[in-house]
């Protein structure tokens, strides 16, 4: 006996350490879509480490939680925050406010098949430097093409399959998460549904995901998500549809059927699922909103001088037109970035043709001609955003990117997706409860990435948490004013440390970059 007694001591556990911080008597929301419950939750260091009622462990920093809600911190699993302008890593842009400040602890980047090749040189920037969020990235399918086979509108060969195969397999062993495509972009675009596969098999093995901007968001729709669906089926891999969305006046309600499809492929035992943004307008170039994608091969010297060419200038200019009818003329698209004429910034393509005298058409041309534009697109109806968000399968992601304040005029969803769904339509509105709502935005997300120890409150996770004021947590940005700060978070936690305190910015950067794992 007393042999045993000795063996067992050689192995009790030390003793616990001291809490370093508690939150008492706030509205705890665990990210499983349990309603909120009443109780409190101690960090130490990175760690989650007691949750609801406990004994005391030290002389931890008390916050007084009455009245707040506390949640994981939110996941978005679609942001451009590596390709913007700044970018995360780019000294001005490393705090990313505009997501901190909506309670995200976590960007999800490489989307549309755009951002950094290199998965292991990206993250070490993110590492060197730091950042206001955590960062997981994804190999970008048509940053890896244009790598390999530049802005061809063509099949690859057999070698740029394989060395495109390659660029995805070293992406996927430095710890990028999947595949990422953006089937509208160039040259993206240009790809067969089996050279998809092709590299989603290499996402697949090392137990990834492949997430899209698919083919087509418009009267498409439905042939795009069976397109994502086969994808899925013959690469055996979860996929996941970016920003789900009917598009434009002719497909209003096409969600509805799109839903259905999805739903019936998960009833089979397909892993399906979706991501949006709560507001009826999108974002991207002028070129990829109006210019068909045969016309935008090659570079952009090539591109340009099409314009001049007297036969497929002609052609260039009906198609354009064409597409403009189905856009009011332009009514709904407005100038977000536009370097050559920033008095454009701001309006409408309808309102600059007036005011210069010209057809939509002509200012078109113009902007096309001198670099381009990006543009927000009013192509979304209300009741759509409202049946999309009430899906169990549907994550809260904003689509945006790092903004940092100046004269463009971008989509507000950079500064506001999280509390516009969680503060208006949730809390406000009550279109959808406020528990579904934020495992939307947490636990959801997490399972998606399958991203260990975050997205819920549980005892060893990482201390990644956002504290709000029901009362305020708002999005104040809007598409006149888009570089607004949203309000109500009044604590930040990521990885432990507080980047938000008492609403205000600690200029802490303790963001990591998180490598994925095969299982």
């Amino acid at each position: 006996m007393l042999t045993l007694t000795l063996s067992l001591a050689l192995f009790l556990p030390t003793a616990e350490p001291d809490f370093d911080i508690v939150i008492r008597n706030a509205t705890l929301f665990d990210g499983t879509a349990q309603p909120g419950v009443v109780g409190d939750i101690a960090i130490t260091k990175d760690r989650i480490v007691a949750i609801g009622k406990f004994a005391m462990k030290g002389t931890p920093r008390i916050i007084d939680g009455t009245g707040l809600y506390l949640a994981p911190g939110f996941i978005d699993l679609h942001t451009h925050c590596d390709t913007g302008s700044p970018g995360i890593t780019d000294k001005l842009g490393r705090p990313n406010s505009c997501y901190t400040f909506q309670g995200v602890t976590t960007v999800v980047t490489g989307n549309c098949g755009s951002g950094p090749v290199d998965v292991a040189e990206f993250y070490k920037k993110i590492e060197n430097g730091g950042t206001g969020t955590n960062v997981a990235h994804q190999c970008p399918h048509n940053s890896i093409r244009s790598q390999v086979m530049g802005n061809s509108n063509r099949p690859p060969t057999d070698d740029e399959l394989r060395k495109m195969e390659a660029l995805v397999e070293k992406g996927m062993q430095d710890g990028g998460w999947g595949l990422a495509t953006g089937l509208i972009y160039n040259p993206g675009t240009y790809s067969k549904t089996e050279e998809i596969i092709a590299l989603a098999k290499m996402s697949a093995k090392y137990d990834g995901i492949y997430a899209s901007h698919i083919r087509d968001e418009g009267m498409g729709l439905l042939t795009a998500v069976d397109e994502t669906l086969r994808i899925g089926r013959e690469a055996k891999l979860p996929v996941h549809i970016s920003h789900f969305k009917s598009s434009g006046r002719k497909a209003w309600g096409k969600c509805v059927d799109a839903i259905a499809i999805i739903e019936d492929a998960r009833s089979k035992g397909q892993i399906v699922t979706a991501d949006q943004y709560p507001y009826i307008a999108s974002s991207t170039s002028l070129s990829a909103t109006l210019v068909p994608s045969r016309f935008r091969e090659g570079d952009n010297k090539s591109y340009r001088a099409r314009y001049d060419d007297p036969e497929i200038g002609k052609q260039l200019r009906t198609a354009i037109s064409d597409a403009l009818e189905g856009r009011k003329k332009g009514d709904g698209i407005m100038i977000a970035r536009y370097s050559p004429k920033k008095e454009w910034q701001g309006k409408s393509i309808a309102t600059i043709a007036e005011d210069s005298n010209k057809e939509p058409v002509d200012i078109v041309v113009e902007i096309e001609k001198n670099g381009g534009a990006q543009v927000v697109n009013f192509g979304m109806r209300e009741e759509d955003i409202r049946v999309i968000m009430k899906q169990n399968f549907v994550t809260t992601a904003s689509d945006g990117s790092t903004q940092i304040g100046g004269d463009t005029v971008p989509h507000p969803r950079s500064y506001g997706t999280f509390p516009r769904k969680i503060g208006f339509y949730a809390i406000e509105e009550k279109q959808i409860p406020v528990e579904h709502a934020i495992r939307s935005a947490s636990g959801l997300p997490a399972d998606i990435l399958r991203l260990p120890e975050r997205g819920y409150l549980k005892v060893g996770y990482y201390a990644d948490i956002v504290v709000f004021d029901p009362k305020t947590f708002r999005d104040v940005a809007t598409f006149a004013k888009p570089h607004q700060l949203s309000t109500g978070v009044k604590f930040l936690f990521v990885n432990g440390k507080l980047v938000i305190e008492d609403g205000k910015e600690t200029g802490t950067l303790p963001g990591l970059p998180l490598r994925h794992k095969a299982r």
